[in-house]
């Protein structure tokens, strides 16, 4: 995976074979604070989404140290790993072996990205609104949590208003292109 510094990104990654990863609330929580620990002096996190079998986090690299960022990400998915695997006597790794990155260069694919990533529970039915699903930064963008973890500056500085951005946040978008492979 090739970052560069000062960039924007949509970082994902799946379980192996569809696994359920985060099994209960206290898992998604815990993958949360592993990602805060292990990742947030390196990047602003945007957005993210945590589902029951993936994840997708919109990223701004600040650090210039990218390489202990990519051995980060892999710390992050190994001490979760371990910590499900100790928990529900499990054994092998839970995520498929590259975390994937893509280069989100202009700011329409920024926001594209963040509304995909916010509306994934809407899209495999977990919720009827985006609103619904706990695991996602939306709540926080929408002043239904204080989220700590994101950075809703940049987002929201491209809306007129908070009404703007939830309506926006709602248009259906049923893939990008761009960030498939």
């Amino acid at each position: 995976m090739e970052l560069l510094q000062n960039n924007f990104y949509h970082l994902f990654n799946r379980s192996n074979n569809k696994e359920i990863v985060f099994k209960s609330r206290e898992n998604f929580l815990y993958f949360l604070s592993k990602y805060h620990k292990y990742l947030s002096e390196f990047v602003e996190t945007l957005a993210y989404c945590l589902m029951p079998d993936h994840f997708h986090f919109l990223i701004y690299i600040k650090a210039k140290n990218i390489e202990q960022f990519k051995k980060n990400i892999g710390t992050l998915l190994s001490s979760y790993t371990k910590a499900i695997n100790k928990a529900y006597s499990r054994t092998g790794s839970l995520f498929q072996q590259h975390t994937k990155t893509k280069l989100l260069l202009n700011e329409k694919n920024i926001l594209t990205v963040l509304a995909y990533i916010h509306q994934n529970p809407v899209r495999k039915g977990l919720v009827k609104r985006i609103e619904e699903w706990e695991f996602s930064s939306y709540r926080g963008y929408v002043g239904m949590t204080n989220n700590a973890l994101i950075e809703k500056s940049f987002a929201l500085s491209k809306f007129k208003t908070i009404d703007e951005f939830k309506f926006f946040s709602r248009t259906k978008i049923d893939k990008i292109d761009f960030m498939l492979s």
